[in-house]
């Protein structure tokens, strides 16, 4: 039985060292390749990873190494590989709040990170190579990428569910942890297929005719780059918590979903009130600069009974946009420090304590594999729904690019800082450690507008958002 546990534990990379040799030996390296030319050989796969490289042509890149061990190399750079790519020349990027996963080696999973992985899924660019069966974009168009890849053609792309794509993601032991697999992402694990991330100078977008969004030239990067995955995912939490303007609404985590799930939420559906939870002031501070309440968890450890202060009848809908890696009792600090679980159920408790009978939970906050004390009674006997995915970002742009050009919501409130890629690790550090105020940090490369390439190293502060129109 010992060995049986023991090679379970293995398997989902339980008791594993964060901090030892993320290689992996040549062995595993045909092992794998294996399985994935089997899933090729029965049309399972629809994307060559890794792709061609340039001959002559470099470029720089951000690469992981090891936990909170980032570097900039200069490596080929991509050309188109299969014939519906198209090559991006990257004109800005960003450091994702689920980088950090990365970034700090917490995906739970074997090898999920391995050393020289090029981190990034927030990019867009301007096309600088296309691929024969592009049909809707051509070189020199000014582009945002969804952080996801989706081949357009399966059951669920067919169903606009693009994350939940089944032939773009190579990893079977994404197959073995959830029975199925999700979509392929740019720069976020093996686990999501090991693709070269969007922390670089150039990249190669399989599946360009259903991954891309042409952006008006009226637009600034700035005011586009989040709808490749941030804006969205704010967006893609009121949707799975279904909210309704005439919905009170409590929201779990401030950092840059949680931030524009709020402002989203407000500016958008128009719900009739909105609480925020966190623990940093100035993420609370800008909260409240455009209308939401907020609880500072520290000033009020039992969060579900200042909730009851404050609302009596509980919240009709609430919004995890925290995740897993964020316990704040003992119990499950031991818990995923031990390894006993993978996840922290904290906040998914504390939601379904406060929610009314019949309310409605979304989650957009990662979470990856297993936790303890999950409140299933609470779930049956109130009628709880609860629904999460990984962003539907195509299915928002129609909704969030004319607003953006209209004036009606501005999402670059959320960039406190500016800086060059070649910054990238004091960027992360800075990041992951909320040092200086910092909620976003805009990267440049050399074709960035020269506009934002001449602020170098700037701090932008906080500010609340733009109300050009209403």
């Amino acid at each position: 039985m010992a060995s049986i546990i023991e090679k379970a534990k293995d398997l989902v990379g339980i008791g594993s060292d964060e901090s030892k040799d993320s290689s992996i030996s040549r062995e595993e390296k045909w092992q794998e390749k294996s399985r994935v030319d089997k899933d090729n050989e029965h049309g399972r796969l629809a994307v060559t990873n890794p792709h061609k490289y340039h001959p002559t042509e470099k470029m720089l890149t951000v690469e992981w190494h090891a936990k909170e061990n980032v570097s900039i190399e200069e490596r080929p750079r991509p050309v188109v590989t299969d014939p519906k790519d198209v090559v991006l020349r990257i004109t800005a990027t960003t450091i994702c709040g689920s980088d950090l996963h990365m970034y700090y080696n917490k995906i739970p999973a074997v090898k999920a990170m391995r050393d020289g992985d090029i981190l990034g899924h927030e990019f867009m660019g301007v096309i600088e190579e296309v691929g024969p069966e592009v049909k809707n974009f051509k070189v020199g168009d000014r582009v945002v990428s969804s952080f996801e890849i989706n081949c357009g053609d399966c059951e669920y792309c067919q169903k606009k569910m693009p994350t939940l794509c089944q032939r773009t993601n190579p990893s079977t032991q994404m197959s073995v942890l959830y029975g199925q697999r999700i979509a392929g992402a740019f720069g976020y694990s093996h686990v999501t297929g090991g693709y070269a991330g969007g922390q670089a100078e150039y990249i190669r977008r399989p599946f360009a005719d259903t991954g891309l969004l042409k952006v008006p030239d009226s637009l600034k990067d700035e005011q586009v780059l989040l709808l490749s995955d941030v804006l969205c995912t704010g967006y893609h939490g009121t949707w799975c918590a279904r909210l309704q303007p005439s919905d009170t609404v409590c929201l779990w985590g401030l950092g840059p979903v949680g931030l524009a799930a709020a402002y989203l939420a407000i500016k958008v559906i128009g719900v009739k009130r909105i609480i925020c939870i966190d623990n940093v002031p100035y993420r609370l501070k800008l909260a409240e600069s455009f209308g939401a309440e907020t609880i500072n968890f520290d000033e009020h450890t039992d969060v579900v009974s200042e909730i009851f202060k404050r609302i009596p009848d509980g919240p009709d809908a609430c919004i995890d946009a925290a995740g897993y890696r964020f316990p704040k009792n003992l119990a499950h600090k031991v818990m995923l420090k031990t390894q006993a679980e993978t996840d922290s159920s904290e906040i998914l408790q504390e939601m379904c304590k406060v929610v009314k009978n019949n309310g409605r939970i979304g989650i957009v906050g990662d979470y990856f594999g297993y936790c303890n004390q999950f409140p299933i009674g609470m779930v049956m006997e109130k009628a709880i729904e609860i629904k999460g995915s990984q962003a539907y970002v195509q299915n928002y742009w129609p909704i969030l690019l004319p607003l953006i050009e209209s004036g009606k919501i501005d999402s670059t409130f959320l960039f406190t800082h500016v800086m060059p890629l070649e910054k990238i690790a004091e960027g992360y550090k800075m990041f992951g450690e909320r040092q200086d105020e910092c909620v976003k940090i805009l990267l440049t490369t050399r074709f960035s507008d020269k506009r934002l390439r001449d602020m170098g190293t700037t701090k932008l502060g906080l500010h609340a958002p733009k109300e050009q129109a209403k």
